[in-house]
């Protein structure tokens, strides 16, 4: 079948505006003009037949026919670039801007040294690293990689690989305890103050397992609910309640006596932290050598 030069018109406009998240860091990096950008867009999705993107004066998102096609541009330029650098060289070494999320508590206490020593290691990454709690829509914020810590991964088409897992534990202050008594089983949490965290489907359902092995779900009615695993630790630690995180959230609060761990006889629920990229095939080296170290350095 011949080749349609006009089929490949707009295609690299459209996904380094996606990429970026704006017409405007797509016309920067291009060097183009914005209204350029904005023609080329307008002129594809008249070839195409569909509206790709949704447009207003303070947001970006993708259309479901946009996001499709997205992922078909996104390999095709992909293996243009790896072509022209397979040519020169360059695939072999990682450079460039390099996005990643990572929850905060989780970046703060397991990621901070690894990205120390990356960052010596590889001068040619700039990297862009965001800090939040928060579901990222990894396509439509052009990020390379996110770190998120889960009991169950969503169904996606995105990569997500497992490196290393975390306890989840319960835990109060010594004075709430003082004030409110000691729960001796999960049920118990029915009456006592809780706070919960809100980035999860049912954040006022906390599971527990008992000693046979039996899930036990406990309905707790939290007065806070709050999207930071480092602010319901703080209440905490304040003496507001009774919360339920991930042990990598926590430095020495239990043995400098700031928090108790309840329930340590009740076997251990662990949470997943993943890994999550758009694709294994024609990685570019930058987001290859970037996973490939974390997990050398906190894989388990």
């Amino acid at each position: 079948m011949p080749t349609s030069f006009k089929s490949l018109e707009g295609i690299v406009a459209f996904v380094e505006v996606v990429s970026n998240g704006s017409f405007t860091k797509a016309a920067e990096i291009s060097g183009h003009s914005t209204s350029y950008i904005s023609k080329e867009i307008t002129k594809l999705e008249e070839r195409l037949g569909v509206r790709l993107l949704n447009r207003t004066t303070r947001s970006l998102s993708l259309t479901p026919e946009g996001e499709m096609y997205y992922q078909q541009c996104q390999q095709i330029v992909s293996d243009a670039v790896d072509a022209e650098q397979s040519m020169t060289g360059q695939q072999q070494k990682p450079k460039g801007l390099l996005r990643v999320s990572c929850p905060v508590n989780f970046g703060l206490s397991k990621l901070r040294p690894v990205l120390a020593k990356f960052t010596s290691q590889h001068k040619g990454v700039q990297l862009d690293l965001e800090l939040n709690d928060r579901k990222i829509d990894m396509v439509a914020e052009g990020y390379d990689v996110i770190i998120r810590a889960s009991l169950q991964q969503e169904d996606s088409s995105l990569i997500s690989r497992r490196f290393m897992k975390s306890e989840v534990i319960t835990v109060a202050s010594p004075s709430y305890l003082r004030k409110n008594g000691l729960p001796k089983k999960p049920t118990d949490l029915a009456v006592h103050q809780t706070i919960s965290y809100g980035y999860v489907k049912q954040p006022k359902l906390w599971m527990y397992i008992d000693k046979n092995g039996q899930p036990i779900h406990v309905n707790v009615d939290s007065q806070v609910t709050t999207n930071s695993g480092e602010m319901n630790l703080a209440l905490s630690i304040a003496g507001k309640g009774i919360t339920r995180i991930p042990r990598f959230h926590l430095n020495d609060e239990i043995t400098d006596n700031k928090l108790v761990e309840l329930f340590e006889d009740y076997p251990q629920i662990d949470v997943d932290i993943h890994l999550v990229y758009p694709s294994r095939k024609h990685m570019s080296s930058k987001v290859r050598s970037f996973i490939d170290f974390v997990i050398a350095e906190l894989g388990d």
